[in-house]
This record gives structure tokens, C-alpha cells and sequence, in this order.
């Protein structure tokens, strides 16, 4: 009994000891953090000790295909502890060590390099810069290899500190767009407007300070590692984007202006697929430095591309036919103590509702509201609201501009502010929300929120998808959007526009030139711009050009911007294969008695029916490249020749004379199956768009 209670006794000691030991540690920590925190925190400053944040690694911007638009890559400053190696290490590799950094940097002799690290030693020198220069990934493997480094940074003392920079592989390409963030989080475009999601979590460490105030990282257990950033995936395509680039550069070069942009958009997803911003520097280069199409610096009076938000509350409030008639007189009219004129010296008379449309007229337009919503302004300006025109997009990127729509309540309201507000004046819009309204026309009225992330991902896994958003259904009724997409077509067809016509698909739109106004008054410098969408009767992509204050003979929307749109839908046509035509009944192949003998050279097809003992004959002499005409039993040989300009019948060619003949009139072509020619993507007699791809399929 006495045996178990010195037991019992014993063990409750031992427990009081913890007990009390525990509350020691635990006073003397509080005592340190509390009373003691400053004086010790004033010995780590003494001796350089600091904890400091360590960068996570930023995620990566991605195109819609995957093209890396920004990623970061990983460079090294390479420095050295030579107090670290033992003697036999160190002296073994010291000239071997500085032979190798000699021939590596190329700009010192290893004479300087061994004397520079020995003096380090010499001195007890902890942290020596042996080169400013920063190295890559693979040359940091290749020095981990070299004498004395390659023991490490606790044997041999190399120190590699990672430095992080932001690399874009397209260089200039949609370079506002993608945008940057400088060191106070601070910045413009996609890395500034989703720097939260990119930048991940910053770890910290423990740092030293050495002599001329660099820092050596101290590795203990302290360390807390950083978070990588999630990447976001775009809808931006690449080569559009290179489409639109260089056609607006090649623009605003030519016609001297302050500067452009574009912006293209598919009609159904709200995807931007491209988006580019050139204006002119100091230097007189053009490069891009704001982003005006979406920006506060991109609200202008849009001009005549307003028009058609005025037509449409017309149509919305009235019985208005495209037929009706207006009288626009002799091309002056005045409102109150203003004159309105129209472009046409003379005037256009009394014309349609259509043809006033198509030829933008403003006192026409300006008439015609005027007459409807004179005695009731503030109805004209609730269509526009209900147009989704008076409110911003809520866009994705940080920094979007807002309409300037002002309403019967301003107080810079006064009598002519209707009948000039109606035709774009008076109005101040972004690109990007003219462009987001004639989406909506091109998308049977449905209005919605342009988009250009459309995915957050880590590790290929997908964090958070961006849908988009619907703005309004219907922003008109369904007669309205009949008779606007006529009048639009119309444009192109019969209108100011009638110089982007001809294309083999159909693009309709709205130009527009609004008169600048520098300290209150109109000026003879002028915003030209085009909007519109193609192919008309099925859209697919919807586009706006704006070229600011363009120079020379050549200063209004249609001579200007239009262009620029035909380029770009020229182009983008010819790439997306989706949007060509089938090819009509009487090129494609029919069944009959000479099945594998259709087109070719005649050398070669004459060669083949005789060894088959198949009559034959040409039409006439000296034919090269021809096509079957069988004839009972019996083939003619008819020419099936076509100009340099325009697209060759190639339907029952073999492979080899197809892609002959189309690669010389400057086609890509893009090849299915095996056999003769059956299908071909580019109807016979189109015009040749150079470079254009061309799809042919065989059986």
C-alpha cells in the first residue's frame, strides 16, 4: 500500500513539473512577443533580418485556342557565399569556376573572376553579385553543374533568387488588351481588370541584408510558400486578331490619323474575337497606349451610326413604312437659330424613308424625329433607354466608359438638342456599346453583354466559367427589325456604303462621320466609323471600325472606316470555311458512264481514254485544261479555262491537277479524302480572295 502511494506520489510530481514548465514557456514567449517584442525586433533589424514577401508566380492569359498571350518565366540572379565551401572544394574548383563564368558572360576575364570571389573569402564576404545579368531556366541547370556549385547552396554557397517577367510570344498583338500591372498593383487591361484572379497568393521568408543593400534569403523553417495564380482563358482568336491589327495600322497610317480602333464580336456568343487599338505616339509610330474602344477616352459623339437607334424609335412609334416620303429640300434646313445641312451640295429632295436611311440623310433623320417626338422628347429618349443605350454594358474589363445620353431634365437641354442628338451629335457612346447595339440587330434583337474571359482555370481544371449575360431579349419589335436589317443591307447595296459592295456574301452596316467639336465649335475634323455585321442573311460576326481625325481629301466614314471593315470580313471569310456557300447543282458530280473522267489536263486524259480505247475528241485545238462532255459512247473535251482573278472549276480533277491549278490563282487548299475532286468549298467564277482557303473534298 505505501509502494502504490509513492507511486501515485511520484507520478502527480512529475505531472506539477510539466505543468509548471509548460506555464514558463509559455510566460517567457508572451514576455518576448509583448515586453521584449521591440528590443528583439531592433537586434534582427541590427543584424539585417527581415521577413519579406516572396512573388507567387502569375497565371498564365490564354487565347481561345490555347495561344499563350502572357505567362510568366522564371529568371535567376545568380550570386555566391563563399564562405560556405570547404577549403579542399574551394580550391580545387576556383579556376575551373571562373573559367566557366569568364566564357558564360563574356565580359570579364577569369582572371577578374577569381580574384573577385578569393577577396569575397578572403574577407568573409557572405553574398557576392557575381553578374547583374539574369539567367533562364536552362542556363541555371547547366551552372548547378559547374565545380563548387554543383555541391549546393549549403555546400558549395551558390545562392539562385528567381525573378519573374512577364513574357507575351505575340509581342504587340492586342497588347492593351492584355495590358500589364505594374509593382503597385496598378495597371489597364485583362491583368489589371483580373489581377486578383492572376496573381495568386505571396508566400514570405526570412531575408538577411547584406553590404550594398541586397538581400540573402535565410532558408529555415519560417518560410511560407506561395500560391501560383489561376490562368483565364479569353475568346480572343489570334489570327482575327492579326487580321484586324494590321488592316486598321495599314488605315490610319495611310490617312495620317490620331488614331483607330476595332473591334470584332460573334454575333450569337458575345465572344470578342478581336480588339485593337493604334494611335500615334511622340514619334509619330502608331502603337497601342489606351484602349478606345472600351475606355473613358473612346466616348464620342457617335455620329451617323446613331441613326439607326432614331430611325428605329421612329418605326417603334409609328406607322412609318420604308417607303413613305420626306422632303429634304435643297439640303439646308433650319431648326430654330441652327442650320442643319446635308452632305449632297443641292440637297436630295423629297426621297424615301429608305433612301434617306441609305444615304444619311440629316435633315431627313433629324425632320422625321422632329415631326414624331418634337412636342414629347422625353419619349424618344425613352427608346433609347429601352435600346439598352443609356446604361454601361458591365463589361468584363475595368475602366469601361459610360454614355453620355442626356435626357429633358439636363440642364444643357434646349430645342435643338432632339433634332442633333437624333443624328449622333449631342450623344457621346464607347465603340464597343455602338458595337453591342448592331449586334443585337444582327442577333434577331436580342441585346447582350459582350464578353472576353470565358474561363478561369488551375491545372487544367476549370475554377469558374463566364456565360453571356442578356441584356434585353428584344430590344424592338420583330416588323422593326425587318425593316431595319432592309434598310442596313441597303446601305451597302444602294447607300454610302456602296463601295464595299460586290463581295460574294452579303455585309450590311451604317457609316458614320461625326464633325468634331474643339472649344464649342464644329471644326473641319471629323470621327469616321463603319458598324455593321456579315454575312447578312445569316450574321455571324458583327464589327466596328473608328478612325479619328483622318487627314487628306479622303475624311468620312465611307471612304475611311467602310474599307477597313471589307478587309477584315474579306479575310475572316476566307479563313472560316463554315460561312461559304454550298455549291450549286450543276458543279456538282453526276452519276454516268465515264465516272472517273470529268476535268484535268487534256495531255494526261487523252493519254488514259485511248489506252482504254475510249473515243475522244476536242472541241478545238490547243486546249490545256478541260472538262468531259460524253456524248453516247464517245467524250468531247471542252475548255474549262477561268482568269487568274477567279475561282477555277476543279470538281473531277484528280489531287494532283487540283491543287495545281488552285494553288497558282493563290489559294490555300484544304484537303478530305481520297480520289477525284467531288465538292469544292469556293463556287466556280467567285473572285479569288489571294490567300484565301479553299476546302476540296474526294471520293
Amino acid at each position: 500500500m505505501n509502494i502504490k502511494k509513492s507511486i501515485l506520489l511520484r507520478v502527480r510530481i512529475a505531472f506539477l513539473l510539466v505543468f509548471l514548465f509548460a506555464v514558463a514557456v509559455i510566460f517567457r514567449i508572451s514576455h518576448i512577443q509583448f515586453v521584449e517584442g521591440d528590443k528583439w525586433s531592433k537586434i534582427a533589424e541590427d543584424i539585417g533580418l527581415k521577413f519579406r514577401p516572396v512573388k507567387a508566380t502569375r497565371g498564365n492569359i490564354y487565347s481561345d485556342n490555347g495561344s499563350l498571350l502572357a505567362t510568366s518565366v522564371p529568371f535567376y540572379r545568380v550570386a555566391y557565399d563563399p564562405t560556405v565551401a570547404s577549403d579542399d572544394v574551394f580550391e580545387t574548383g576556383l579556376d575551373s569556376l571562373a573559367y566557366l563564368l569568364s566564357d558564360f558572360y563574356r565580359d570579364k576575364s577569369s582572371t577578374f573572376y577569381r580574384r573577385k570571389i578569393l577577396e569575397a573569402r578572403e574577407t568573409g564576404r557572405q553574398y557576392l553579385v557575381l553578374n547583374r545579368k539574369m539567367i533562364g531556366f536552362q542556363d541555371k541547370k547547366e551552372m548547378s553543374s559547374w565545380p563548387i556549385f554543383r555541391e549546393g547552396r549549403m555546400r558549395g554557397g551558390v545562392i539562385f533568387t528567381k525573378v519573374e517577367k512577364r513574357l507575351r510570344p505575340f509581342s504587340y498583338l492586342g497588347s492593351r488588351t492584355v495590358g500589364y500591372i505594374n509593382e503597385d498593383n496598378y495597371g489597364a487591361g485583362l491583368e489589371y481588370s483580373f489581377n486578383e484572379v492572376l496573381a495568386g497568393k505571396d508566400g514570405q521568408a526570412l531575408f538577411q541584408k547584406m553590404a550594398g543593400g541586397n538581400w540573402k534569403p535565410v532558408y529555415d523553417a519560417s518560410e511560407v510558400m506561395p500560391v501560383e495564380g489561376y490562368d483565364i482563358i479569353t475568346t480572343l482568336d489570334i489570327n482575327l486578331q492579326d487580321v484586324a491589327e494590321s488592316a486598321l495600322l495599314k488605315a490610319i497610317a495611310r490617312h495620317d490619323a490620331n488614331f483607330g480602333c476595332v473591334i470584332v464580336m460573334e454575333v450569337e456568343t458575345g465572344e470578342i474575337k478581336a480588339i485593337s487599338n493604334l494611335s500615334k505616339d511622340k514619334k509619330g509610330k502608331y502603337r497601342e497606349t489606351y484602349n478606345y474602344a472600351v475606355g473613358s477616352q473612346g466616348v464620342r459623339e457617335p455620329g451617323s451610326t446613331f441613326k439607326l437607334a432614331s430611325i428605329m424609335a421612329l418605326f417603334e412609334d409609328s406607322e412609318l413604312s420604308l417607303n413613305d416620303s420626306i422632303q429634304t429640300g435643297n439640303g439646308s434646313f433650319k431648326f430654330f437659330d441652327q442650320t442643319m445641312r446635308d452632305h449632297k451640295k443641292g440637297g436630295y429632295g423629297k426621297i424615301s424613308v429608305k433612301q434617306a436611311f441609305e444615304k444619311s440623310s440629316n435633315i431627313a433623320i433629324s425632320k422625321l424625329i422632329w415631326n414624331q417626338f418634337g412636342d414629347n422628347p422625353q419619349r424618344y429618349i425613352d427608346y433609347l433607354h429601352n435600346f439598352g443605350l443609356t446604361r454601361p454594358l458591365g463589361f468584363h474589363m475595368i475602366g469601361e466608359g459610360k454614355p453620355k445620353v442626356k435626357d429633358t431634365t439636363d440642364p444643357t437641354w434646349s430645342g435643338i438638342t432632339l433634332p442633333w442628338m437624333s443624328i449622333g451629335h449631342e450623344v457621346e457612346l464607347t465603340p464597343l456599346h455602338t458595337l453591342a447595339f448592331y449586334n443585337a440587330i444582327a442577333n434577331d434583337g436580342k441585346m447582350i453583354r459582350p464578353i472576353i474571359v470565358k474561363e478561369v482555370s488551375h491545372a487544367d481544371q476549370s475554377v469558374r466559367d463566364y456565360e453571356t449575360g442578356v441584356i434585353k431579349e428584344s430590344i424592338c419589335s420583330p416588323e422593326t427589325l425587318i425593316k431595319v436589317k432592309t434598310m442596313l443591307e441597303g446601305v451597302v447595296e444602294n447607300g454610302t456604303a456602296r463601295n464595299i459592295s460586290g463581295t460574294h456574301y452579303k455585309i450590311a452596316g451604317k457609316t458614320g462621320t461625326a464633325q468634331k467639336i474643339i472649344k464649342g465649335r464644329y471644326v473641319r475634323k471629323y470621327y469616321t466609323s463603319f458598324a455593321g455585321y456579315f454575312p447578312a442573311d445569316q450574321p455571324k460576326y458583327s464589327c466596328i471600325v473608328v478612325i479619328d481625325n483622318p487627314k487628306g481629301y479622303q475624311q468620312e466614314g465611307s471612304d475611311v472606316a467602310a474599307p477597313v471593315f471589307k478587309e477584315i470580313a474579306d479575310k475572316i471569310y476566307s479563313q472560316d470555311l463554315e460561312m461559304h456557300e454550298s455549291l450549286t447543282p450543276e458543279y456538282l458530280v453526276e452519276k454516268g458512264i465515264f465516272p472517273v473522267i470529268r476535268s484535268g489536263n487534256l495531255t494526261d486524259l487523252e493519254l488514259i481514254c485511248n489506252e482504254f480505247g475510249i473515243s475522244n475528241h476536242p472541241v478545238k485545238e490547243e486546249l490545256e485544261w478541260v472538262k468531259t462532255d460524253p456524248v453516247n459512247n464517245s467524250i468531247r473535251w471542252k475548255e474549262n479555262k477561268a482568269e487568274n482573278n477567279i475561282v477555277p472549276d476543279v470538281v473531277g480533277m484528280t489531287l494532283r491537277d487540283a491543287i495545281y491549278v488552285l494553288e497558282n490563282r493563290g489559294l490555300r487548299v484544304q484537303i478530305e479524302g481520297e480520289g477525284r475532286v467531288v465538292f469544292q468549298s469556293q463556287s466556280p467564277g467567285m473572285k479569288v480572295l489571294n490567300g484565301s482557303k479553299i476546302k476540296i473534298k474526294l471520293s
